[in-house]
């Protein structure tokens, strides 16, 4: 069954804890493109800690002191941008695992608080390193990326994709050759007997690749939820006719 989930790119904590009771399986906090930041992350991550989804975040890059953070403020796991290589997956996988199969720094943050901690093993079994195949690098080692020990899942963003592969903002609806990029991606986590994640644009997508077998679908985002809502609830107000206050 697909995990359905939600991006989270907002720095309200009240918004990320409304996410994380709607029902997604998942919620990711974006600290790559979204508003959030290393100064604002902290309350939304605390909010979503009482919520029943998992809290991914997304990091800004795949250096490992993001990896730890995110993983030491509360998250249940990465979501590692542009990761070009095995080589690269594996060094997101060793910052994410504790000694000595890895090398991430013992000091989980809310340990302190709550007292709740997880131990190494059990840390290292429930956090999820997700990476993301996004360049043509990426795309081209896609096989070995996906069949790195401790990958969860590789995860895809659409228009990322498409541009790097020269095929600019085509989408999989528009263009065979997006179409078959995703397919490629989908066989080759299939084949490592892992999820595949994609971001999608809207239900529809989502809807389209769930039946083809992606695991791992991004359905909406917070503040598209909040302009679409916004513009609808006013548009059947006014009666579609545009006028004005």
């Amino acid at each position: 069954m697909s995990r359905l989930g939600v991006w989270s790119t907002l720095t309200d904590p009240v918004v990320a804890e409304l996410l994380g009771r709607s029902g997604y399986d998942y919620v990711c906090v974006d600290l790559q493109h979204g508003l959030t930041g290393p100064g604002s992350v902290v309350p939304v991550l605390q909010a979503l800690r009482h919520t029943p989804a998992t809290t991914l975040v997304r990091v800004p890059d795949h250096r490992p002191d993001g990896l730890m953070r995110a993983l030491d403020l509360g998250a249940d796991g990465v979501v590692v941008p542009m990761v070009d290589s095995p080589e690269q997956a594996a060094a997101a996988v060793a910052a994410c695992t504790y000694p000595p199969h890895g090398f991430r720094s013992w000091g989980p943050m809310w340990g302190d608080v709550d007292g709740a901690a997880a131990g190494p093993e059990q840390a290292d079994a429930d956090r999820q390193v997700i990476v993301m195949v996004e360049t043509a690098a990426g795309f081209a080692a896609v096989r070995e990326i996906a069949a790195v020990p401790g990958v969860a899942a590789v995860y895809v963003g659409p228009n990322d994709l498409a541009l790097t592969l020269g095929l600019g903002r085509e989408t999989y609806a528009t263009s065979t050759a997006v179409h078959e990029a995703l397919d490629t991606v989908l066989a080759a986590t299939e084949a490592a007997g892992i999820v595949m994640g994609l971001h999608c644009a809207t239900a529809e997508m989502a809807s389209y690749w769930r039946e083809r077998g992606v695991g791992m679908l991004t359905v909406a985002t917070d503040s598209t939820l909040l302009r679409t809502a916004s513009a609808a609830a006013l548009s059947t107000t006014r009666g579609g006719d545009g006028a004005t206050r």
